[in-house]
């Protein structure tokens, strides 16, 4: 017999963060999102976390997925909860993130429709919470 639990349950989902450069230069890796909500605005990849893979791995395969970019670990940075953080229903997103020492070679792909590098000081504006995730994390990093 299956489990049941009575209180609704959020959706666990993970978002991969990746900087590419040093000092003044860096750039980071934004996918165009080809599905609502928020289709056509920049984002972070990520995605749902399957039942049987652990939140680094999620990150890794959404990456890959979602940019072609392979790497082989993460780690990871916090996790983000606020209720209404995401319009579809209630989202805990746990943020993992990357140093590259050069931009990589990127493409779009699954549920995103172009992905590629923008610098720090000319992003578009961010789907979701993802300026504020970017905000926290270069507090937290690059101060």
């Amino acid at each position: 017999m299956a489990y049941t639990y009575a209180y609704p349950r959020p959706a666990l989902t993970v978002d991969a963060l990746v900087l590419a450069g040093a000092g003044e230069e860096w750039k980071i890796l934004l996918i165009r999102r080809g599905r609502e909500p928020f289709a056509g605005m920049w984002a972070f990849p990520g995605g749902f976390v399957d039942m049987e893979e652990t939140l680094e791995r999620a990150s890794l395969r959404e990456l890959e997925e979602e940019t072609g970019l392979k790497l082989t670990a993460m780690e990871q940075f916090r996790v983000f909860d606020a209720p209404g953080r995401d319009p579809r229903h209630r989202t805990i997103s746990v943020v993992f993130y990357a140093f590259l020492p050069e931009v990589g070679a990127v493409k779009g792909g699954d549920d995103a429709s172009a992905a590629g590098w923008f610098p720090l000081n000319d992003l578009p504006p961010l789907a979701f919470d993802h300026a504020h995730i970017l905000s926290q994390f270069l507090k937290w990093k690059l101060p």
